[in-house]
């Protein structure tokens, strides 16, 4: 089955049975290695991506559901030769990345958040992550750099 939608505004058609994850198309298909296989149950937010705007478990989502729709993984924030975005920069200038398997989905999750209210407060921030585990730093340096791009009304 052909199925055909966007990935990180360019076009995209891939034939693949309806139910492969995303994240499978994403990654062994596409070359987008952003997204990053965690759990594989959706509940570590690792494979986190946008479509439509909204974040989704992209190992959980199959890609016939993608069909016709705008799909944002991490590698679609910042331009590969070009500045990181606020976000990104954030998270490393707050120490808010280590091991990197969680960043993805997490810079994912904030930047839905962000383009929903550029200027959310802290319960906002730790919601907005609820679905996203991170092993290494604990949230408090994820939190303080979304918080810190929030008080710049989402500007770097």
């Amino acid at each position: 089955m052909s199925h055909s939608f966007t990935v990180n505004e360019r076009p995209v058609e891939v034939d693949a049975p309806d139910m492969t994850p995303l994240l499978s198309v994403l990654r062994d298909r596409l070359g987008l290695t952003g997204a990053k296989p965690g759990c594989a149950e959706g509940r570590c937010g690792a494979c986190t991506v946008l479509v439509d705007d909204r974040p989704v478990v992209s190992c959980l989502t199959p890609v016939a559901l993608t069909e016709g729709r705008a799909v944002r993984t991490v590698e679609g924030l910042a331009d590969p030769d070009g500045p990181l975005n606020p976000l990104q920069d954030a998270l490393l200038e707050h120490g808010g990345v280590q091991c990197g398997a969680c960043t993805p989905g997490i810079l994912m999750a904030l930047t839905a958040l962000f383009e929903q209210d550029a200027g959310p407060d802290e319960a906002a921030v730790k919601e907005s992550l609820a679905g996203n585990i991170c092993r290494c730093t604990g949230y408090h340096k994820i939190v303080e750099a979304a918080l810190a791009v929030a008080g710049n009304g989402g500007r770097s």
